[in-house]
């Protein structure tokens, strides 16, 4: 009998207790198995994702595969280290010399200025360039009058980026040639007109400006002298680095700090506006294709301003151009005087009326596109609409403190 409990209190031990063959593993070494393969499956986890992002962030730098229509299936065809999503405006060496070894292919700190020009503005574009370049910036210019060769006696000219369009203005320009994609080398694009008055304006001291005031879209202020200001907020004021609002109760528009959107704050005008790289990927998208003249638009750029146009957005008054409203594209006005029927004898048009009439028309058809977008996009909430005013808040404020006391 005592044989018979020795035995079965020998095979209990060895089972339940950890004998030589028991089927009980100690618990440290059991949880370490278990943590080195949660460890393994995380580390593939995350190295997946991480390749996935690399390939959609090579595909195209702004969206993803999603956003851009493209499937990521389409390119299982290449390995994933050939594919090349993004690209610039350098001009690249048909060869390569020792000089040009030397030089980062690369540029990180580059930045981009993109003027529609005319043969008729040469020398005005060619202050402007020459302004530029020793800041690093990369020149591309819309020939709207077709005339390319009047330009290869300035010796900057070789190293710019030259396009013809014959008769198109900046915005058609700039939907086609910068695309997102390919200026997503460039941390600001300088999108000018070339009547613009440069002498007491520095590049390199604006971006410094814009930089450490964080203003994603802004414009320099224009000289009160300049002819076609059209909006007070653009004046320059003379004591002030920079400025984003403006106080004034003059004329129709009424700005007052109940003002908090254009053109009283958050506002830039179209003729010199600076965008960074992530508000450049949305202007461009708010440019409509056949709305050639860009009207309305500037109304609406506060939206691109990654964050609260009342802070983003901004006119930089220590640097200051002169905006000398020359209209060259599309030729003249007809004389003043000269009444219609001069002109059916003459079989001429008033081009300048003529395009008045047209820009007038696509302001429009935007304002009628962005009432349609705004009702049939449910998801869309305006970040700008119900918000109290600046004076609202400050009464409120107010009462607040006299309740408390």
């Amino acid at each position: 009998m005592r044989a018979f409990k020795s035995w079965k209190w020998q095979l209990k031990k060895t089972v339940f207790d950890g004998g030589s063959c028991g089927l009980k593993m100690k618990p440290l070494p059991f949880m370490g198995v278990i943590c080195i393969v949660m460890l393994f499956i995380v580390y593939r986890t995350t190295n997946y994702q991480y390749r996935q992002t690399e390939l959609e962030s090579r595909l195209n730098p702004f969206y993803t595969l999603m956003d851009s229509g493209l499937s990521s299936s389409s390119l299982n065809s290449l390995p994933r280290g050939i594919i090349s999503g993004r690209s610039d405006l350098e001009l690249k060496p048909l060869w390569t010399s020792s000089s040009s070894k030397s030089k980062v292919d690369y540029c990180s700190s580059c930045n981009l200025l993109a003027m529609p020009v005319g043969l008729k503005q040469k020398d005005n574009v060619d202050m402007i360039v020459e302004k530029f370049l020793p800041e690093n910036f990369t020149i591309i210019l819309f020939h709207y009058d077709g005339n390319v060769d009047g330009w290869w006696d300035l010796e900057w000219s070789k190293k710019a980026i030259h396009i013809v369009g014959l008769n198109q203005t900046k915005w058609w320009f700039a939907k086609r040639f910068l695309h997102p994609a390919v200026v997503s080398a460039y941390n600001y694009i300088f999108l000018w007109d070339e009547d613009l008055g440069v002498e007491n304006f520095n590049p390199g001291r604006y971006l410094e400006i814009i930089k450490s005031e964080g203003l994603e879209i802004s414009q320099p202020a224009l000289d009160p002298n300049s002819t076609g200001i059209h909006h007070r907020i653009t004046i320059r004021k003379r004591t002030n680095k920079f400025h984003r609002r403006v106080y004034d109760f003059r004329g129709s528009v009424k700005c007052s700090d109940a003002s908090d959107g254009p053109p009283c704050a958050g506002f830039v005008e179209g003729m010199a506006p600076v965008f960074s790289r992530a508000a450049w990927l949305c202007a461009w998208h708010l440019i409509q294709s056949d709305l050639v003249h860009g009207w309305g638009m500037d109304m609406k750029l506060g939206y691109c301003a990654q964050g609260d146009r009342t802070k983003k957005v901004g006119v930089v008054d220590s640097e200051y151009i002169v905006h000398q409203s020359i209209q060259t594209l599309g030729g003249q006005s007809a004389p003043k005087g000269s009444s219609t029927g001069d002109s059916m004898k003459k079989h001429t048009v008033d081009a300048r009326a003529e395009i008045r009439r047209q820009a007038t028309s696509e302001l429009q058809v935007f304002e009628e596109r962005w009432d349609e977008a705004v009702k049939d996009d449910r998801d869309w909430a305006d970040p700008y609409k119900g918000i109290p005013s600046r004076k609202r808040s400050k009464r409120r404020s107010r009462r607040r403190r006299h309740s408390k006391s």
